[in-house]
């Protein structure tokens, strides 16, 4: 993540259906894409599945700056969600965050 509140952050989150769950699931992420993309502060949110994994999901999200992903992570909505996304998934939503921290070559 980058030290200042001022950059933006990017965060990378897989997870993976319970057995039998996984269409449950694909529907259940693909109501909340729109939802978070019309978050203040989103830049982008896209959901995808890992091709030859059916049930292995991996949402990419970048955000204006940590306290957009932050008011995000807070929303009364996002609170309702977590718990019917835990009963359909594998581990627990934190296994799965990676926050991404841009680099480029010195020039």
């Amino acid at each position: 993540m980058n030290d200042t509140k001022n950059r933006y952050v990017t965060v990378l989150w897989e997870a993976r259906a319970k057995a039998g769950r996984e269409a449950e699931m694909k529907a259940f992420m693909t109501a909340a894409v729109t939802p978070s993309r019309n978050d203040p502060g989103n830049i982008d949110y896209e959901a995808y599945e890992v091709e030859g994994q059916p049930g292995t999901f991996i949402i990419y999200e970048r955000w204006e700056n940590r306290d957009a992903l932050d008011r995000h992570l807070s929303a009364p909505r996002m609170q309702e969600l977590v718990p019917q996304l835990l009963d359909m998934m594998e581990g627990s939503i934190e296994e799965g965050i990676r926050l991404l921290q841009p680099f480029r070559p010195a020039q």
